[in-house]
């Protein structure tokens, strides 16, 4: 694959040939190029809409590319150092989802952190798979969950060596990676296959100084969110395999089963357009974003009461790198929550950070930050610590929850009988649904697991702090849906 030339945008570009010959729609999308949805076309712009089409033979089709997505999608996965590339417009999640079965059949054991996202939980149902969870490493002080360390990784697989696959997170929320090169080299001999959830990652292979990606490191697949650090448009991802262990042809018929038929345009354009951007200005635009990013921890952590955390982090327990791209920055000793901190920024000065948990709040500089943005948050968070701090700092609480038990499978529980309770009273029974905060989006606790008290306290602050609470049937989450009578012990 060497003569791919990373300047080309074959979708992209037969996407505006398409558009120069005004061609007569007869076909859907129903609004006819915006002709037929005035009011949205007018505010967006009508190119947004003309761009907006559906499969035909001259722009290929997502579920079988032959074409011009075949091409762009080769040039993908040659960026990345991929054997195979796949375009993905349901999102980083579908690609999470379609790498769990793609490895994993109903029954097989795969390890991964309890961190995980709820796409993993949502992989663990459709596959059937049984979740071995390994405790990531906790930073006490800052209250975040970090990476895995080598030395569990090496007594899980020895505990279960009959697990068929290994799925790691590449980097952290808040930027921290495994020493993922030699899991892999672990997971291998024991003829494990390494799946990498990177979906805060799509930069990371194209720049020296920060960490490696899942392919440059040796593994089988990974999910990659270039919507979130790569440019492209929302719900545009990719999904990168590597020859050997999983069939390429396993990996698109999961593909097809969960992703659309009518891929969007507009969003595939944009993940052709953000590779070849990556791939030949990725250097320079990325010393632009470590630059942004260490001026702002400098600045920050002058601000007394502020601790904008970054590299100083190597080393320990679950550091193995770190990815500056991730501003994240501990509050507490303003006497204020990172969900206070949140809705400061937000409410009063138009700041919109990525997300808060108890100590922290997360701001991702990526390829479209400028000075002057940097300059609002850095000046915002002044502004707070002078006018919003309270006298003390924040007691310490222990606000990262342990492995849970297992009771039965999550896809088993996802099919049984359940019923509602109060969330109060769901001290001792299974769960029968994922309940989390999102963002981040990693599940407090997952459909088959016992519900303890911890779970239900730190859900009760999630809510009392006005977090976005999800995965309940139950939008207010007073009540929880659990399994039938007779579960609790």
């Amino acid at each position: 694959m060497s003569y791919l030339n990373q300047n080309h945008t074959p979708l992209f570009t037969a996407l505006k040939e398409y558009h120069k010959r005004q061609v007569v729609p007869f076909d859907v999308p129903g609004h006819k190029h915006g002709k037929g949805l005035k009011e949205f076309t007018d505010y967006v712009g009508s190119t947004i809409m003309e761009l907006d089409v559906n499969s035909m033979k001259c722009l290929d089709n997502i579920c079988n590319p032959i074409g011009v997505i075949k091409e762009a999608e080769e040039l993908a996965a040659y960026a990345y150092g991929a054997d195979h590339g796949f375009f993905l417009v349901n999102g980083t999640t579908s690609g999470v989802q379609a790498m769990i079965m793609s490895a994993c059949e109903p029954g097989d054991k795969i390890i991964l952190p309890r961190n995980a996202h709820k796409s993993a939980i949502a992989g663990l149902i459709l596959s059937g798979a049984i979740p071995i969870y390994i405790q990531p490493e906790v930073d006490d002080m800052l209250g975040i969950a970090m990476g895995v360390s080598l030395e569990s990784v090496e007594k899980t697989i020895g505990r279960h060596p009959d697990a068929k696959c290994i799925f790691l997170i590449n980097p952290t929320y808040y930027g921290a990676t495994s020493n993922i090169k030699d899991i892999v080299k672990v997971a291998h001999r024991n003829a494990m296959a390494v799946l990498v959830d990177e979906a805060h990652g799509a930069h990371m292979g194209f720049h020296e100084e920060f960490p490696a990606s899942g392919m440059e490191l040796g593994a089988d697949m990974s999910a990659v969110s270039l919507h979130k650090t790569g440019g492209s448009l929302t719900q545009s991802s990719l999904l990168l395999l590597r020859e050997g262990i999983i069939d390429p042809f396993t990996v698109k018929k999961n593909l097809n089963l969960m992703q659309t038929t009518s891929g969007s345009y507009l969003l595939m354009a944009s993940l052709d357009v953000a590779r070849k951007q990556l791939a030949t200005e990725g250097q320079p635009m990325l010393d632009r974003v470590l630059k942004l990013s260490r001026d702002a921890r400098d600045r920050i952590n002058k601000i007394d009461g502020l601790y904008a955390f970054g590299k100083e982090l190597i080393g320990n327990p679950g550091v193995f790198n770190f990815d500056e791209s991730k501003l994240g920055v501990h509050v507490r000793r303003l006497g204020l929550t990172g969900f206070e901190v949140y809705d400061l920024l937000r409410d009063e000065y138009d700041i919109q950070v990525e997300l808060a948990d108890y100590y922290n709040i997360l701001a991702i500089i990526s390829l479209g930050d400028t000075e002057e943005a940097i300059n609002r948050l850095v000046e915002a968070l002044a502004d707070i610590a002078s006018k919003h701090r309270r006298a003390g700092e924040l007691r310490v609480i222990n606000n990262i929850l342990k492995n849970p038990d297992i009771i039965i499978s999550p896809r088993d529980a996802y099919y049984s009988n359940k019923r509602v309770i109060k969330l109060e009273e769901a001290e001792g029974e299974i769960s029968g649904e994922s309940i989390m905060a999102y963002p981040p989006g990693i599940p407090v606790v997952s459909p088959g697991e016992r519900i303890t008290k911890d779970m239900i306290e730190h859900i009760k602050m999630l809510k009392e702090e006005e977090t976005l609470v999800q995965g309940t049937e139950d939008p207010y989450v007073n009540y929880v849906r659990v399994l039938g009578l007779g579960n609790k012990r």
